[in-house]
C-alpha cells in the first residue's frame, strides 16, 4: 500500500505517546455491517429516536422492544469485528494503545481482542430488570416473546446500554475522564463526538495539550476545533495504513486478515 504522509505522522506520534488511547464510535463498526446512527443510511435516518427515549420505553416497552431486535439484536448478535478491531487489539497488546473507549454497544473491541475497553453507552449484550435491577446475559432471554421479563421478579427487562434522557454509569465516565487525564494522545476512530460525554472528553484532551488524530469519512465539528491532525477515509482502509507503518503489522498479517476475519480468528 502507497505510504501517505499523514498515516506516516500519526504512526509517528503513536511511537512517541507514553499513554495513548482510542476514541471509537459507530464508524468503526460499519464494516462490520453495523450501521450507523447519523450518516448516510444512518439508524435515526429510519427511526424515530423518539422511541428510544427512556420515558417512552417505560410507557410503551414492547414497542420499543419491537424496534430494539430489529434494529439492534437481529443484527449485532451475527456481527464480526472488522480488521479496524483487531488492529487496536493488537496495538493495544504491544503497548501502543492503553484503553479503548468507545460509544458503541456492540461488543466487537472486547470481541477483537481489546482488554481495556470503557464502555460510555453500554452493552446490547446485558440486560438489567427495571424492576429488581437483577442483571442477565442477553442470551438468556427469549426475545421471540417481547418484552422479556425478570426471571425473579417478572418485572421487565431492558437492554444495558443508556437511552435518551437516561444517565450514563457514573463509573464508567469517570474511567473515561480519569484516562482523558492521563492521555497524551487521542487516536478518533469513527465518530463525530457531538453528544455529551464525547464532546467533554475531548474538549478535556485539549485543554491537558494531548495531540488529537481524527480519522473519518468527512471532517467534523472535532476537526475543526480540537484535531490536530486529521485522515480523511475509511476506518478499517485508515487502520490498515497505521497497521503497516507500526511493528503490530508483523503480528497483525493485514492482508490475510482482510480477506475473511472472523472472531474465531482472533487470538
Amino acid at each position: 500500500m502507497k505510504k501517505d504522509g499523514k498515516t506516516e505522522q500519526a504512526a509517528q506520534w503513536l511511537r512517541e505517546a507514553q499513554h495513548a488511547i482510542a476514541f471509537t464510535g459507530a464508524g468503526i463498526s460499519a464494516n462490520s455491517g453495523i450501521p450507523t446512527f447519523r450518516g448516510e443510511g444512518g439508524i435515526w435516518k429510519e427511526v424515530d429516536p423518539n422511541y428510544f427515549n427512556i420515558d417512552f420505553f417505560n410507557k410503551k416497552p414492547l414497542v420499543t422492544w419491537k424496534i430494539i431486535k430489529k434494529v439492534f439484536y437481529d443484527q449485532m448478535t451475527h456481527a464480526q469485528p472488522n480488521l479496524a478491531h483487531f488492529i487496536l487489539s493488537i496495538m493495544e497488546q504491544q503497548g501502543m494503545i492503553k484503553t479503548v473507549i468507545t460509544q458503541n454497544i456492540d461488543h466487537l473491541h472486547q470481541d477483537a481482542g481489546s482488554k481495556n475497553v470503557l464502555e460510555l453507552h453500554g452493552t446490547y449484550k446485558r440486560l438489567i430488570c427495571t424492576r429488581c435491577n437483577t442483571e442477565y446475559d442477553y442470551r438468556f432471554a427469549d426475545l421471540n416473546f417481547l418484552p422479556p421479563t425478570c426471571f425473579v421478579c417478572r418485572g421487565v427487562l431492558k437492554p444495558d446500554f443508556v437511552f435518551f434522557n437516561e444517565k450514563l454509569p457514573a463509573t464508567t465516565k469517570q474511567q473515561a475522564f480519569d484516562e482523558i487525564d492521563k492521555t497524551d494522545l487521542v487516536l478518533i476512530v469513527g465518530t463525530r463526538a457531538e453528544v455529551f460525554p464525547a464532546n467533554s472528553l475531548l474538549e478535556k484532551a485539549r485543554e491537558n495539550n494531548a495531540r488529537i488524530i481524527e480519522i473519518n469519512l468527512d471532517a467534523t465539528e472535532v476537526t475543526r476545533q480540537l484535531t490536530d491532525l486529521f485522515i480523511q477515509g475509511d476506518a478499517t482502509n485508515v487502520m490498515k495504513q497505521l497497521c503497516l507503518q507500526l511493528t503490530c503489522s508483523n503480528q497483525c498479517k493485514c492482508d490475510e486478515r482482510e480477506k475473511g476475519i472472523t472472531g474465531s480468528d482472533i487470538p
